[in-house]
């Protein structure tokens, strides 16, 4: 398994923990010089809270975390393409690197429905790979709304 495998399985890890609440199961993690510094999922229903996204959740506890909002020299691995939202907290927290599971047709940011990390002109630039351990960041979502479509 290669490092960026690594990283995504511990992302999953976090998705599976929002599947187990009943949430939708995206997860992510914030890594440093090859450290896991924040580890979020999805907590929209618990919480009520349009905003908790693991993205969003993982951005906030790594800039508690660093004691600042810049999160220069770090990377974020989530199951899950982004939203716009994400995508803006993406930018303005300065993460370099940005690994994406499975990509969202309906309302992923990076390149899906738009690209906020290329078709806009920022002033901070974000790397962004798609793919990583894919089918399983997919499959997590399928078999989640399946049972979702059963009840």
């Amino acid at each position: 398994m290669d490092t960026h495998e690594y990283f995504m399985k511990m992302a999953l890890d976090e998705a599976k923990k929002a599947e187990a609440m009943d949430e939708v199961p995206v997860g992510a993690v914030i890594v440093k010089d090859g450290i896991i510094i924040s580890k979020a999922f999805n907590t929209r229903e618990t919480d009520k809270d349009a905003t908790c996204h693991a993205e969003m959740t993982a951005i906030k506890k790594a800039c508690e975390i660093l004691g600042g909002w810049r999160l220069i020299g770090c990377s974020m691995y989530v199951t899950l393409e982004p939203c716009l939202m994400c995508s803006g907290a993406i930018l303005q927290s300065r993460i370099e690197k940005l690994y994406i599971g499975a990509m969202d047709p309906k309302t992923g940011a990076a390149g899906s429905v738009l690209n906020a990390f290329e078709d806009y002109w920022f002033h901070h630039k974000c790397e962004v790979y798609a793919g990583i351990l894919q089918e399983e960041c997919s499959n997590i979502l399928k078999e989640f709304f399946r049972k979702k479509r059963a009840k």
